[in-house]
C-alpha cells in the first residue's frame, strides 16, 4: 500500500523564540511510504449515530459513506478494521467483532495507556482553536449532565467479519497481537477524541506505531464564535496542521480509493494558495497571521514555502492546480521546470493572481541567468502584473499612499481613507505600466517629485486579471489600510460561481 505522507517540519528557527513559536517556518514535507496491509490497521474514531451537537451529527452522517468506501477497500486488501465508537460497548455485547478485541492477549505498553490523553505541553503548544465551550456551532437542547445521546456507531459504516470493536486499551492489545506496525485514523473529532482517546493519535504515537490521520475524513468540534474566529472548516484545517507539526503525518482518502478529496457540502470556501519565498520582508510570518485574521472566515488557505535546501521548489505546489486565487510573495527564485510550468498553466487558464512587493521579480535573478536545472521568468512583471520594476527609492525616505479619487468606489478600495496614509518600506519604481492597467493608488516618497503606482489591476493577454501592490513591508501589515486592501483584492478576484 503506497501512501504520500504529509507533515510539517520546522526548518527555520527565529532567534529568541521558544520551540513552539508560530514565527518558525514549518515546511511541508512529503514522504512516500509503503505500508504492508497485513501490518496495518484502520481505526474509526467515534463515528456515532447521534451527538449532543446536531451540526456535528449532520457532518458525521455526510462523512460516513465515504469512510465506508475506505473501509471496504482497505478490508479487501487485508487491513485490520477497528471500529471505536466510545461509550457504546454495551450495544455490541456478544458481537463477534467485540469478542475479537476482548480476547486479544494483554500486552505491556511502551508507556502507560490513559483513558484520556490531554494536551502534552512537552511536545505541543496549545491547540490553534478555542474549544472551551465544547465546540458546538449550533443551537442544541442538550445540557451538560444529561445522558449522551449516542448508542452505537452510525449504521452507514459496515462492520464485517474479521473486524474488531473496542474503545479501550484492548485495541493496543489487538494491535500487538496482530503484529500491527502502522495505523490509519479517521473519524471525529480532530481536536478532541482523535487526539486524546486511548486508541488515538497521542497515545499511539507514544507507543511507537507509525500513525497517519486521513485528513479529509475528520471534523472538529469548533464554534466559529470563538478564537481565532474562522469558519468551522478552517478550524479543522488548523487542527490538522497542528497534528502535522507536532504528532504525525496525514494522507487523503483519494490515495486509498481514487477520485478526489472529500469535502463537506457546506464547505464552499474559495481556495487561496499562497507561495512564500522571500526573507527580506518576513512574509513567512506576516502572511500566515494575515490569512487567519482576514481570510479565515471565508477562504480555504494553503500556504506553501520555498524549499529551504534547494531554494528552487515549492513542496506541495500541486495545490496551485486547485486554486481559485494565487498569491505570490516570492523574490528572485528560479524554479525547477515542473514548478514554474504549474504556475504558467494556472495563469494561462485565465485564473486570477495577486502579487505583493517582490512578486514583480519572483522567478528571475538580477542580471544573472537561471542556475542549471532551473528556469526563470524575467518578463513575469510586464506579462503577469503589467509593471516594470527597475529599482526602489531609499528606505530612509518616508512614503505615503493615496487612492485614486476616480476609483474610490471600487470594491478593492472600500473603506480605505481618501487622505494619504503612511506605508512601510521603500517606494518601488515601476513605471511605465502596460496597457490595460487600472491604477488604484499612487505612492510618493518625500523629496521625490515623481509619484509611483503602488496598487493596480491588470488585464492579462490570457484574459485573466492580476492585482499587484508594491506594498507588503512588515510595517504595512501592522497598519489597517494594507490588510484591508489585500483582503478586498483577493475577495474581488474570486471567480463568480455560475
Amino acid at each position: 500500500m503506497s501512501l504520500q505522507l504529509q507533515s510539517r517540519a520546522a526548518t527555520v528557527k527565529t532567534a529568541g523564540e521558544d520551540r513552539f513559536s508560530e514565527k518558525k517556518l514549518f515546511q511541508l514535507h512529503y514522504e512516500q511510504a509503503h505500508w504492508d496491509p497485513q501490518k496495518t490497521a484502520l481505526i474509526i474514531c467515534d463515528m456515532w449515530d447521534q451527538h449532543t451537537c446536531p451540526n456535528a451529527a449532520k457532518r458525521v452522517a455526510e462523512l460516513a459513506p465515504r469512510v465506508n468506501e475506505v473501509v471496504q477497500k482497505l478490508r479487501s486488501q487485508g487491513v485490520l478494521i477497528i471500529h471505536a465508537p466510545s461509550d457504546t460497548m454495551k450495544f455490541y455485547e456478544g458481537h463477534p467483532a467485540r469478542r475479537l478485541a476482548q480476547t486479544a492477549p494483554v500486552a505491556k505498553p511502551e508507556t502507560p495507556l490513559k483513558r484520556w490523553a490531554g494536551l502534552d505541553s512537552s511536545k505541543e503548544p496549545p491547540l490553534p482553536i478555542d474549544d472551551s465551550d465544547g465546540g458546538c456551532d449550533c443551537e442544541t437542547n442538550w445540557k451538560k449532565g444529561m445522558p449522551y445521546p449516542w448508542t452505537r456507531q452510525i449504521a452507514a459504516i459496515e462492520i464485517a467479519e474479521g473486524d474488531a470493536i473496542s474503545d479501550s486499551a484492548e485495541i493496543y492489545n489487538l494491535l500487538k497481537a496482530r503484529g500491527i506496525e502502522n495505523v490509519l485514523i479517521t473519524g471525529v473529532h480532530t481536536n478532541m477524541c482523535v487526539l486524546g482517546r486511548p486508541f488515538a493519535i497521542r497515545q499511539l504515537v507514544n507507543q511507537k506505531f507509525h500513525v497517519a490521520l486521513i485528513r479529509d475524513l475528520t471534523d472538529t468540534m469548533y464554534n466559529p464564535a470563538k478564537a481565532p474566529f474562522v469558519s468551522h472548516f478552517t478550524g479543522t484545517d488548523l487542527v490538522v496542521e497542528h497534528i502535522e507539526k507536532y504528532w504525525c503525518p496525514t494522507i487523503t482518502s483519494d490515495q486509498l480509493i481514487g477520485g478526489r478529496e472529500f469535502r463537506f457540502q457546506d464547505d464552499q470556501r474559495p481556495h487561496v494558495v499562497i507561495l512564500i519565498g522571500e526573507p527580506e520582508y518576513q512574509t513567512a510570518t506576516t502572511l500566515p497571521a494575515f490569512a487567519i485574521s482576514h481570510l479565515g472566515k471565508d477562504f480555504r488557505v494553503t500556504i506553501l514555502h520555498i524549499d529551504e535546501k534547494s531554494q528552487n521548489h515549492f513542496p506541495g505546489i500541486d495545490a496551485v492546480l486547485e486554486a481559485d486565487v494565487l498569491l505570490l510573495s516570492v523574490r528572485r527564485h528560479p524554479l525547477i521546470p515542473g514548478d514554474l510550468q504549474i504556475i504558467r498553466n494556472y495563469l494561462s487558464a485565465g485564473k486570477p493572481v495577486v502579487g505583493i512587493r517582490t512578486a514583480s521579480h519572483a522567478f528571475s535573478l538580477r542580471n544573472k541567468p537561471a542556475p542549471e536545472g532551473t528556469v526563470d521568468w524575467p518578463l513575469l512583471d510586464p506579462e503577469v502584473f503589467g509593471g516594470h520594476y527597475t529599482n526602489h527609492y531609499g528606505a530612509e525616505l518616508k512614503t505615503t499612499a493615496t487612492i485614486v479619487a476616480e476609483q474610490a468606489h471600487h470594491p478593492i478600495l472600500k473603506g480605505l481613507p481618501m487622505n494619504s496614509f503612511r506605508t512601510g518600506g521603500s517606494l518601488y519604481q515601476v513605471l511605465p505600466l502596460e496597457e490595460k492597467t487600472t491604477i488604484l493608488a499612487w505612492g510618493r516618497a518625500e523629496t521625490i517629485e515623481q509619484p509611483q503606482p503602488v496598487a493596480w489591476l491588470f488585464r492579462r493577454a490570457d484574459g485573466g486579471t492580476s492585482f499587484y501592490t508594491s506594498l507588503g513591508h512588515i510595517d504595512d501589515f501592522r497598519g489597517s489600510e494594507f490588510p484591508k486592501l489585500l483582503t478586498q483584492a483577493i475577495q474581488s478576484l474570486v471567480p463568480k460561481k455560475s
